[in-house]
């Protein structure tokens, strides 16, 4: 957590201070005790600590859902929070127009492959060819071709970041949301993990986990995080 400290006014300064103005109030001019105090502690500038926001990251899979997204939108957009979207090819190319959303409202978009296919020993190329098929779709929607991608299950191959230039992204913290439609489970489950930094994995296509995702920006927002996209979390 980074403290901002201001200058501290040296004691000599301070002592210059006080003996002009009990001067003042001594000889009468501008009489009054409480105006020579207030005099004083204009001049002291004192130590203080300003805290910055902890900033966290709010992900989601799968998606865009025609119904449950433009809730989690909606709700996003009141809080004043941003998140990432990985979504899969298949759901941009059916619901553009929350793809487009995404993009306007600031959230970042990233590639989930076209059909939610989990990287293998036998499908190497047939993986790589649905991120390409996506990065083409989102690039047609968005007019940005998406630099990061999360890729199914945490299956990965180094390779492709420099084949494909992208930059996989996993999480720190999983809920498990999309097996369970305990909300309060899975908000308590991320408050308790929840950390400076951390990545959060949910999903936008259920009801409960749109739901217990607010919920969890209400409660972590009091707690002075800031909701940021993926990407400040990575390199800033």
């Amino acid at each position: 957590m980074m403290k901002v400290r201001k200058r501290i006014v040296t004691s000599v300064m301070i002592l210059a201070a006080a003996v002009f103005v009990s001067g003042m109030f001594l000889a009468g001019r501008n009489g009054g005790f409480t105006d020579a105090a207030a005099y004083i502690a204009c001049m002291i500038d004192g130590e203080e600590t300003v805290e910055s926001p902890k900033k966290i990251a709010l992900t989601f899979d799968d998606g865009p859902h025609p119904y449950y997204t433009e809730q989690l939108l909606d709700g996003l957009k009141e809080r004043g929070a941003k998140a990432s979207f990985f979504v899969m090819g298949k759901q941009a190319e059916a619901y553009p127009e929350i793809v487009l959303r995404m993009q306007e409202e600031g959230h970042l978009i990233g590639n989930h492959t076209y059909s939610h296919l989990q990287l293998g020993k036998g499908n190497r190329e047939t993986f790589k060819s649905e991120l390409i098929r996506t990065n083409e779709l989102l690039l047609q929607i968005t007019g940005e071709e998406p630099q990061y991608v999360r890729p199914p299950y945490g299956s990965w191959d180094k390779s492709f970041e420099s084949e494909l230039t992208m930059i996989p992204v996993l999480w720190t913290i999983d809920p498990m949301d999309w097996c369970s439609s305990d909300v309060s489970g899975i908000v308590q489950k991320v408050a308790k993990k929840a950390k400076e930094n951390g990545v959060i994995l949910m999903h936008d296509e259920y009801k409960s986990s749109v739901t217990a995702a607010l919920e969890i920006v209400d409660i972590l927002q009091k707690e002075g995080y800031e909701f940021v996209t993926v990407d400040e979390i990575l390199f800033d």
